[in-house]
């Protein structure tokens, strides 16, 4: 029997990958701005990156729990989770940290307050993503899986470059630079209205109708879904076999370790390069005097970096159909030399060039680890690598953004030394550790 593959309408692709945008921005929107805020309230650079540690390591701890919830309760259920929990926590975000410029609560509890509400994210916002990956990858066939998880992987990266790059321009009278994360917080409500209304629902069915059988790898889909039985394809799809009763997808599998350990590696040299840009522009561009005059050239920043990443999954990726390892080792040799290019840069041109480069070498890095790990596991695996994805691109956030930063403030050129080696031992290490999974029906 022919393979016969079954795409997703594009209605439904756009509102994933809206979904997996805003999840992504949420993590990183408030870096372009933060900068400026704690020069503000006169908080330390390392403390402004630590707000984001908590929310980070709740990411990491919750979303391969997420990841299992979602074979059981539905993909849509849970991205609708983590849309309400990237909402609230914008929401409360922009208004603690309103308070806090507006003198009505001091320096310092205002950060506390801000880190506990960013924890609504890191808990609830990680339920999105891993349901996201698991819907696009049980609902493609292998040869289109690459592409679908590329384009819906492609919105997280770029969603962790827009986010700070459209972020300035929301600084609107009245809240002022609490304003970016109010607007987010309304963002996400309409992402979450077309979550419910364009994406039908899909909670699974574990009866045990005499048709259904576990997922045979010489049948696709949709042939099963044509026996006649009544139940719908999309339904079928998530009753092959009881999530429940499948043992999770270990840390430790050889088939996913080399490509969920080159995600970690990768991620902690972009984490890094996204935590420190803000400062290096107060720094380089002498504006810690005047730190809301740096909200402007930061977003410059950060959207020609939007723009590259755009560039490399909406252009390169298409065109030139790179397997995941290719990905991988050239995304992080150009990641390399654009964290090099940003640590000597002088100026505002130099500073933009570098980054983009280094954004253009990330936006091909991410899609290919994302795709190597969910190719290398049967169709049934695919929410538990989804988890272990998620937790490795939320596990960055944890302490290395505040890493470079702390080390920014004793050597800039050591921190930006340290992104480029980062990236150039995953060339030098993936070079042998990195296999594209043979062709299989899974």
């Amino acid at each position: 029997m022919s393979m016969v593959a079954k795409s997703i309408p594009n209605d439904r692709m756009a509102v994933l990958f809206f979904v997996m945008l805003v999840a992504a921005a949420g993590n990183t929107a408030m870096q372009s701005i933060l900068p400026a805020i704690g020069a503000k309230l006169a908080i330390p650079d390392v403390w402004v990156s630590l707000a984001f540690s908590w929310s980070a390591l709740l990411w990491v701890v919750t979303a391969p729990r997420w990841a299992r919830q979602s074979d059981q309760r539905g993909r849509k259920a849970l991205m609708a989770l983590g849309i309400v929990g990237f909402a609230l926590s914008m929401a409360l975000c922009g208004l603690v940290i309103w308070a806090g410029l507006s003198g009505w609560i001091g320096a310092g509890l205002t950060f506390i307050l801000f880190a506990l509400c960013r924890s609504l994210y890191g808990g609830f916002g990680s339920a999105a993503p891993p349901a996201v990956q698991a819907y696009v990858a049980a609902r493609t066939d292998p040869a289109e899986r690459t592409q679908a998880l590329s384009l819906v992987s492609s919105s997280f990266g770029l969603g962790t470059v827009i986010g700070p790059a459209i972020a300035p321009l929301f600084i609107l009278p009245f809240f002022g630079l609490a304003a970016p994360m109010l607007v987010f917080a309304i963002i996400g409500v309409v992402v979450l209205i077309a979550l419910r209304w364009r994406l039908p629902d899909d909670l699974p069915r574990f009866d045990a109708r005499g048709d259904v059988a576990p997922y045979p790898g010489s049948v696709s889909v949709a042939a099963v879904g044509d026996t006649g039985s009544g139940v719908d394809g999309e339904a079928k799809e998530d009753s092959f076999a009881a999530p429940e009763l499948r043992p999770a997808l270990g840390w430790r599998d050889s088939r996913t370790q080399p490509w969920l350990l080159a995600g970690f590696i990768g991620g902690q040299a972009q984490a890094m390069i996204l935590g420190v840009v803000g400062f290096l522009i107060l720094d380089r561009l002498n504006l810690r005097a005047t730190p809301d005059a740096a909200a402007d050239p930061t977003g410059v920043v950060l959207m020609a970096g939007a723009i590259a990443s755009l560039l490399a999954q909406w252009g390169l990726i298409p065109l030139l159909k790179p397997g995941p390892r290719v990905a991988v080792l050239g995304g992080s040799a150009l990641a390399a030399v654009g964290a090099m290019m940003v640590g000597l840069a002088s100026d505002l041109h130099a500073i933009t060039i570098g980054f983009a480069l280094a954004s253009l070498g990330f936006g091909l890095f991410r899609p290919g680890f994302t795709a190597g790990a969910s190719l290398a596991v049967p169709r049934l695996d695919q929410g538990s690598v989804a988890g272990m994805t998620a937790s490795i691109n939320g596990s960055a956030y944890i302490v290395s953004p505040a890493i470079g930063v702390l080390i920014y403030g004793w050597n800039p050129m050591v921190a930006f030394g340290l992104m480029a080696l980062l990236c150039a031992f995953l060339v030098g290490w993936g070079w042998t550790a990195l296999r594209d999974p043979a062709p299989m029906a899974r």
